[in-house]
């Protein structure tokens, strides 16, 4: 059996483990430049609120029904999350962690999954105040599904798939739209076939559904009548492409403002790539105006290199993004966004050596860039940092309603008084 366990509303409950006072009272998160919700609580689902409305359209109701609004915070929810995550793979042989509020745990070989999950879900609950619903199935795609009932339609926040009579019955509830895997498309697409719940989908022809939605549509239906085709990825792959890019909390028409994002979103992809032991070939730099903005003409700059050979080296990154800057920046425009992108990613063991490179300076620069990327993770990020990046940044992000980093910051650490 796989179990799928899934954090309610989890970017609300990390705001609440510190803030008791939130509970049972509507709270939303904000994108970043606190322009859109992208988090919200029961409560504040029920007062209408729509995932991703730009806040300003929802102002009348989160002002007229005391809604607590937060800025995204990402350390804090990045925390919380590992700390969730760990308990998760302390308990479980193998584990895929799905995203920062999800994970497929393997429960092979449990007699009880229900009562294991339920012990498993007050664990979490008790050492981190995060509340969780656990959902299992003989696939991960019905592992999903009972994760929605276990969410949506119990008292526990558990849920079993675990008879076939059962899971047959489930599926005749479960709308296509609510299948992992398939999309807003292709839901459409089966609706217009007048095929509108999971039962009917797994009735159809298999080779239709493998012409019509690929071997990705076919896998799901196969899944959903119990045949494993999806298992668990414990070692994911490393990314072909990362990117690094913010939008401006004020936009800026100065070079240096602009320089100090891309030297700060080179750093990042950096060590990104050092995190998963990988190097970048190339690089690519991207600046735009605001393409809303009706009274300037809109701009889109963009340009690519490849470097001489595959590297993760924070300085030799940064220097190329800073040359691309200048081949695309354009003066007396006013620039809402930038972004780095490094690709064509190979592992860091596998880089060939270039015949040209001075090999004892590499060596050098790589202790160089492990020491500072162990004070970073220990100490908090940019405690050691290029002078590029800027000292006070202009150009950050706007967080009107940041609430403290409780667990990743000393001086936002809670302080109790006896």
């Amino acid at each position: 059996m796989i179990a799928l366990a899934d954090c309610n509303n989890f970017y609300a409950s990390c705001e609440r483990v510190f803030n008791p006072a939130l509970e049972n009272k509507p709270i939303v998160v904000l994108s970043n430049n606190d322009g859109c919700i992208i988090a919200r609580s029961n409560e504040a689902k029920s007062l209408g609120i729509k995932m991703g409305e730009p806040v300003f359209k929802a102002r009348k109701i989160i002002e007229g029904n005391n809604v607590n609004v937060f800025s995204t915070n990402f350390a804090l929810y990045g925390d919380m999350s590992n700390r969730v995550m760990s308990m998760l793979a302390d308990v479980a042989p193998e584990i895929e962690i799905y995203s920062i509020d999800e994970a497929f745990i393997d429960f092979t070989g449990i007699n009880n999954p229900s009562g294991f999950a339920g012990e498993l879900k007050n664990d979490i609950r008790k050492s981190t105040g995060i509340p969780v619903s656990i959902g299992i199935g003989p696939t991960k795609t019905l592992a999903k599904i009972a994760n929605h009932v276990a969410k949506k339609k119990t008292d526990s926040g558990i849920f079993c798939l675990d008879s076939p009579v059962k899971i047959d019955q489930i599926l005749k509830e479960i709308s296509v739209s609510d299948i992992w895997g398939i999309g807003s498309r292709y839901s459409s697409m089966l609706c217009g076939q007048n095929i509108r719940t999971a039962h009917d989908f797994i009735k159809l022809d298999e080779q239709w559904v493998l012409e019509k939605m690929t071997i990705v549509g076919l896998k799901t239906l196969q899944e959903l009548k119990e045949h494993k085709h999806f298992a668990l990825d414990t070692n994911p792959t490393w990314k072909k492409n990362i990117c690094t890019s913010r939008s401006f909390g004020v936009k800026t028409k100065k070079l240096k403002d602009l320089k100090e994002a891309i030297t700060s979103h080179s750093v990042r992809c950096a060590e990104k790539l050092r995190m998963q032991n990988a190097c970048a070939r190339y690089i690519s730099v991207l600046i735009k105006t605001d393409p809303f903005n009706d009274k300037d003409r809109y701009y889109y700059g963009y340009r690519s290199v490849s470097f001489n050979s595959p590297t993760n080296d924070t300085i030799r990154i940064v220097q190329a993004a800073n040359d691309l800057l200048k081949c695309i920046y354009k003066q007396g425009l006013t620039y809402k966004k930038a972004g780095v992108i490094v690709g064509d990613i190979v592992p860091q063991d596998r880089v060939q050596i270039d015949l040209f490179e001075n090999l004892e300076n590499d060596s050098e620069i790589n202790s160089l860039h492990k020491a500072v990327d162990r004070i970073n993770r220990s100490m908090g990020r940019d405690k050691v940092q290029i002078l590029g990046q800027g000292l006070i940044s202009k150009w950050g992000l706007k967080r009107e309603k940041l609430s403290p980093c409780y667990t990743t910051r000393w001086e936002d650490i809670l302080k109790i008084r006896c």
